[in-house]
């Protein structure tokens, strides 16, 4: 299951306060309802908050009408200001729009802006899962079949752009032929890897 989805230029996210009970998508069409997200937990783990954040940017940019450049800057570095702002704590949250950042400073013109930045954007979200699947593949070979394994909070898509840390790691073994097993611990005050790994 991949959390995040980028589809018709809105972010679809799945809410995971409701997991695993009921699966309910929120599609967000402006950078605020990111932030939302972002702060009231519905986006989790590391990797996924940083690809959410780079969307926000994206999608904060599509809403400045803006006549020049200098202006755009301007109002789309504010909108990073309060992405950012959302969970102070989350690096990858402060990396991705940063690099959003960088990518809109490299244009003369904003439409030009607008679509680079989405285009980063989908970049930070495809390298998040093929990242992911070298860290499993690389893990997977440290794993002896018929080894137990211990996770710990949100490791698996959900945390991801959609393959997973230690559980990528897990779901490499399994995929090659290694079978695992798992216990997944929880997580205070959310009980995230009760909830959501297992």
């Amino acid at each position: 299951m991949k959390p995040i989805e980028w589809t018709s230029g809105k972010l679809r996210l799945l809410d995971q306060t409701l997991l695993p009970r009921k699966k309910v998508w929120l599609d967000i069409d402006n950078y605020h309802g990111v932030t939302r997200a972002i702060k009231e937990m519905r986006v989790r783990g590391a990797p996924a908050i940083g690809v959410a954040a780079a969307y926000g940017v994206a999608l904060a940019a599509e809403g400045i009408q803006s006549e020049g450049m200098g202006d755009f800057l301007a109002r789309l570095s504010a909108a990073c200001d309060v992405i950012s702002a959302s969970r102070p704590t989350a690096v990858n949250l402060k990396w991705a729009v940063d690099r959003m950042r960088r990518a809109a400073r490299g244009h003369s013109e904003v439409d030009s802006a607008k679509e680079a930045l989405i285009a980063e954007a989908m970049t930070i979200h495809e390298e998040d899962e093929a990242i992911n699947r070298r860290i499993g593949a690389n893990g997977a070979e440290l794993i002896r079949g018929g080894s137990a394994v211990m996770t710990h909070c949100n490791a698996g898509a959900l945390a991801t752009a959609g393959y997973g840390t230690a559980l990528g790691v897990i779901r490499s073994a399994v995929e090659s032929g290694r079978p695992v097993r798992v216990l997944a611990t929880e997580t205070r005050p959310f009980l995230q890897g009760a909830r959501l790994t297992a």
